[in-house]
């Protein structure tokens, strides 16, 4: 038995699905002030019969949680579970407010980790910081600055480097007269993207303002060793690299090889000092995968070997992910082709979606598979595999251009809106063009930092091991 309420206008949908007298599955898109109390009902197994005419309307039939709703706070027990994604309860998170003198929600998400995930918790953690810090609580401000460095924006610091020509992080600090001479780690690398995307060839990239898996070009593990993922054009390899890498593995004594889910190979446990050697014996080039950068191109095997193939998918995938592998990005960006609507390569939730029909190729864009999966967008239909390039290589410089370090392009393109994209890509053949030929401008002549090492700025002490 379902219960459902839509109101499209105001873009609220709550479906609950009741068996035998029973809570057993609610989704909530718009208000989910209630979540916690639907999942609450869910664990809990309680009957709901004496309460089911007012079941949709949530606990005390409250709205959107927003700044109101205190009540809801202060009654739930300390052992309620506020954030389901990180199992944050109202006690740790109230107990944290008390002893470290929280005041804002950042500084609540920062030490708990409540509401920093799907952030569908949010109006809960506000009440709570409401109810607990009474008068001193701090609403979060509607533009954020980048960082305790500055009072300056993401987006204020990016017009800033376009308008005044800035070509240098110091550059920045000074113009925009920053409180901290060399910055923090939150702002660095934000603005060393924004200087590199922005005057591409002319501002220089400074790696040392780079994350630690930038720097050594590899994701460094949980015991402090690294993992290595060669790239794999769409997924594809041969017997010549499999035999490369196995010999690696046993020359290195590598002690997991694992296939990812983006179609590659990844060698895990992989030693700092070990990594060049290690890049230089497997000789495939580097797969970003600890970059904030393009990092997989999934393909299914498309009508080159499938039944139900429309399109070659595997070929255009390669095709693609030639053309735009170096690509630096605001975050990681993940594209897939599947040859047919069948879409064995998930191309539904990925930044980049690529999906064959018989009249050719349809895109869609920002899609995300993460903690709060996000089905992609249609942007267009497209003929020919020059277009898609075209298309695809346009929207990702929009985003290299106008996201804000360290934001997905969900995050970017429900910031900015569909239809602004569509008004840039679709509706602006010139300046579509314009935008595929800056991407191709630069990325060309980008290193490959695994082979490229001077080029590429990698600093070769950092392999040396300690004595």
């Amino acid at each position: 038995e379902e219960i459902v309420m839509s109101d499209p206008y105001g873009g609220v949908y709550k479906k609950l699905v009741i068996q035998n007298d029973k809570l057993v599955g609610a989704c909530m898109f718009g208000d989910t002030a209630d979540g916690s109390w639907y999942f609450k009902l869910l664990r809990a197994g309680r009957p709901i019969g004496d309460i089911r005419d007012k079941l949709m309307f949530g606990e005390d039939n409250i709205g959107d949680s927003g700044h109101e709703g205190h009540s809801k706070a202060a009654v739930m027990p300390d052992d309620a579970e506020v954030c389901g994604c990180n199992g944050v309860t109202k006690g740790t998170i109230c107990k944290a407010i008390k002893e470290k003198g929280l005041f804002t929600l950042d500084e609540v998400r920062k030490q708990t980790k409540a509401s920093a995930s799907c952030g569908s918790c949010t109006g809960l953690v506000e009440q709570l910081l409401m109810f607990t810090a009474g008068g001193d609580y701090s609403a979060a401000p509607t533009r954020k600055a980048m960082c305790g460095c500055t009072d300056h924006s993401h987006a204020d610091v990016r017009q800033a480097i376009v308008e005044q020509r800035l070509l240098s992080i110091d550059e920045v600090y000074s113009a925009l007269d920053w409180r901290t001479p060399n910055g923090c780690a939150s702002c660095r690398p934000a603005v060393n993207y924004y200087l590199i995307s922005s005057w591409p060839k002319e501002a220089v990239d400074d790696p040392q303002s780079r994350f630690i898996n930038e720097r050594g070009h590899a994701n460094i593990q949980k015991d402090g060793t690294y993992s290595v993922i060669p790239r794999m054009w769409g997924g594809e390899t041969s017997a010549s690299e499999l035999r490369r890498i196995a010999d690696a593995v046993d020359k290195y004594r590598i002690p997991t090889v694992k296939v990812t889910g983006g179609q590659r190979i990844d060698l895990l446990g992989v030693k700092k000092e070990d990594l060049p050697a290690v890049w230089a014996d497997i000789g495939m080039p580097s797969g970003h995968a600890y970059a904030k950068a393009l990092r997989t191109v999934k393909t299914c095997v498309g009508s080159e070997w499938c039944r139900f193939g429309t399109q070659d998918s595997t070929q255009m995938g390669k095709d693609l992910e030639r053309a735009m592998w170096r690509m630096y990005a605001p975050h990681k960006v993940k594209f897939a082709v599947s040859g047919c609507p069948r879409n064995c390569a998930e191309a539904g939730i990925k930044d980049v979606g690529i999906i064959g029909v018989d009249s050719g190729w349809e895109m869609y864009v920002a899609g995300n598979g993460g903690i709060k999966t996000e089905v992609a967008h249609f942007l267009v239909k497209l003929k020919t595999a020059e277009e898609v390039l075209e298309y695809t290589g346009a929207f990702c410089q929009l985003y290299r251009e106008e996201g804000w370090y360290l934001e997905r392009t969900v995050h970017y393109v429900s910031r900015v809106g569909l239809d602004h994209v569509k008004k840039k890509i679709l509706d602006d053949a010139e300046g579509r063009k314009a935008l595929w030929a800056r991407l191709q401008f630069s990325l060309d002549g980008e290193p490959d930092p695994w082979f490229e090492l001077d080029k590429a700025q990698v600093d070769l002490r950092q392999f040396a091991p300690l004595v």
